[in-house]
């Protein structure tokens, strides 16, 4: 009997090894997103070999996940391959047969700030999610880069270090990844959390940094994404003892510029079109409740009628849909646990959100107590057919505004942003607003409901980031770099989180992790000149 044990086992331990493999490059990405794809593009031009692991099927992340209205602020300062994902767009619409649904002509050049088609640079900002899948498709083609997908890491034990190193990463597949050095390019700063990296998550006091905007918001209204008119949020409008109306926190909102746990909402960047060929009405999801757009239905009734103020118009009659006003595609306060939970658990909320949306998209273009006018102009819309076409034409990436963020060597805040303090090791440029979605919506000491934590700020000019926010403290790892869970307070990172910037800092941490290994030298510790003049070389703007 023993020995029939033993050969069992010996039998399930050899086909355990057959279906898992030992990789080894010289330099490991994990995450699927635009950063991710621009750091293994630069990686695979200067020389080294590369592999990426990306728990995503599709690759760019919210890039090709819906948000194709690109948040671009100065475009002046995207430059490398950042600017070349956006040439290649371009070139994409310069071919006739791009415009399926409607003519060139006919879309013209809608866009914010500048053109969405900028002819003269060649380059496009705004584009249908397909088209930035197959943009990053043809990028991992191009330099036959090494894709493991649908692989995700073992968060509790697969994470290997030495020294002060990592060594190895193992996924739940039990595939081990060796590499010299490793870039976390995902939402969540996974692979930074499991090798002990310090981070944070949610809202810094606003005297952690000496910050303005930091910190509980209350009272503060810069968007128009909160109520305008007192609304009640009690079941029995104006009763307190009837209850709370379902997505109403009972719980104060905190002191003002007090520190907290919660995280700006997340939403999904719907595309949808009023193409009638191809339109695929909303449908009831599975555990639809109706009484969960009770608020809603208060705010419609006050009159509010700006719900299609986000439905930004991308190419071939098709939107970039957006949150917008106090009730809408922002699902608050649902998603404060999501950073740290299991995966498992992140299904869970991710689902919850999924169903949310669709109920609300479902809720404004059916209910009959909806107004009519929003029902018949809510119902004229749809998902678009030809997208997301092996997900049921929903996004396949939700917009992660925020998760962890790392506290690392340097700490970009507000007082880098707003151009208060001055960067020395600049590696790339944002502009854009600290721009911060509402993280919470409670009950005002006047009793009625109110959101919070929605902020928009805009910097003077561009600015720069330091290269040091990449990189951890050196006594906690010297062989990562994390370009998109970077060092920074919470109401800077609102700035720094946009797409553009995420694929800027991609390349720049692979020119630094190249050259560490270059140098044989933690990634803290490569000479910034040296990285400057490289980085200037492949068209960076600093």
């Amino acid at each position: 009997m023993r020995s029939m044990l033993l050969r069992f086992l010996v039998s399930f331990l050899a086909t355990c090894r057959a279906f898992s493999a030992d990789h080894q490059a010289d330099v490991c990405i994990f995450g699927g997103t635009s950063s991710a794809i621009a750091a293994a593009v630069q990686v695979a031009r200067m020389g080294h070999s590369v592999v990426v692991i990306s728990p995503d099927k599709h690759l760019g992340g919210l890039s090709s996940g819906g948000l194709g209205w690109t948040d671009t602020g100065k475009k002046e300062v995207i430059g490398g391959i950042a600017r070349e994902f956006y040439h290649r767009v371009w070139k994409h619409y310069d071919k006739p047969e791009a415009w399926r649904w409607q003519t060139r002509e006919e879309y013209g050049n809608k866009g914010q700030g500048t053109p969405a088609i900028d002819g003269e640079n060649r380059t496009m900002w705004i584009f249908e999610p397909h088209v930035a899948e197959v943009v990053f498709e043809d990028f991992v083609k191009e330099f036959s880069i090494s894709v493991h997908r649908d692989a995700w890491l073992d968060r509790e034990n697969g994470v290997t270090k030495k020294d002060g190193r990592i060594v190895a990463i193992r996924t739940l597949a039990g595939d081990t990844f060796r590499a010299k050095v490793f870039i976390d390019a995902t939402y969540e700063g996974d692979l930074m959390a499991a090798a002990g990296v310090s981070y944070h998550v949610g809202r810094e006091s606003a005297a952690t940094y000496g910050e303005k905007w930091n910190g509980v918001q209350t009272g503060v209204l810069h968007h128009r994404h909160y109520f305008m008119t007192d609304i009640s949020p009690y079941k029995t409008s104006g009763d307190p003892a009837s209850g709370l109306l379902p997505r109403i926190s009972a719980e104060p909102p905190g002191e003002f510029g007090a520190a907290d746990k919660r995280v700006q909402a997340y939403c999904y960047r719907m595309c949808l079109t009023k193409q009638a060929e191809n339109r695929v009405p909303f449908e009831k999801p599975e555990g639809y409740d109706p009484a969960q757009y009770e608020l809603l239905l208060r705010v419609l009734e006050s009159g509010w009628r700006e719900h299609f103020q986000k439905f930004d118009p991308i190419p071939n009659h098709k939107t970039d849909t957006n949150n917008h006003g106090p009730f809408s595609t922002d699902n608050i306060g649902m998603n404060y646990d999501y950073t740290e939970a299991t995966y498992e658990r992140r299904r869970e909320i991710l689902a919850e959100h999924t169903r949310y949306q669709k109920g609300l998209m479902y809720f404004m273009a059916n209910d009959s107590r909806v107004p009519q006018d929003v029902r018949d102009a809510m119902g004229q819309w749809g998902l678009a057919k030809d997208e997301f076409t092996d997900n049921g034409n929903w996004p396949h990436q939700i917009y992660v505004r925020e998760a962890r963020r790392m506290i690392g060597a340097f700490v970009m805040t507000e007082h880098e942003v707003l151009g208060k303090r001055d960067v020395e090791m600049s590696v790339g440029m944002g502009s854009y607003a600290m721009d911060s979605h509402n993280v919470q919506r409670y009950i005002k000491p006047d009793g009625h409901v109110q959101n919070e934590g929605d902020i928009g700020v805009k910097p003077d000019k561009p600015y720069a980031i330091d290269y040091r926010a990449l990189t951890p403290k050196q006594s906690e790892c010297e062989n990562l770099i994390v370009p998109v869970c970077l060092s920074s307070s919470h109401i800077a990172f609102g700035s720094i989180r946009m797409e553009p910037v995420f694929m800027i800092l991609g390349q720049s941490a692979a020119t630094a992790a190249v050259m560490a290994i270059g140098d044989n030298t933690p990634v803290q510790s490569i000479p910034y000149e040296k990285l400057r003049a490289r980085l200037l070389a492949d068209d960076q703007r600093l």
